[in-house]
């Protein structure tokens, strides 16, 4: 299978220039959409650990997980 890094790269950075899209996501990076999902854990270790969400920005809204 895949380390769990680049599960996270092919689902982020690779995916968006794989759709052309790099410009606008795919990165945190200035000038690109800020969605972002906080976890607890380390996914770049743990792949699991994306099940442990703490919250979620969209749009600039913050939602976070009440549990």
């Amino acid at each position: 299978g895949m380390k769990p890094m680049d599960v996270l790269k092919a689902a982020t950075t690779i995916n968006a220039k794989a759709f052309h899209l790099d410009q606008q996501v795919g990165a945190i990076k200035e000038g690109l959409k800020a969605d972002l999902m906080i976890v607890s854990g380390d996914p770049s270790n743990v792949i699991s650990d994306l099940r442990r969400v703490k919250w979620v920005m969209k749009d600039g809204v913050v939602y976070r997980n009440e549990k």
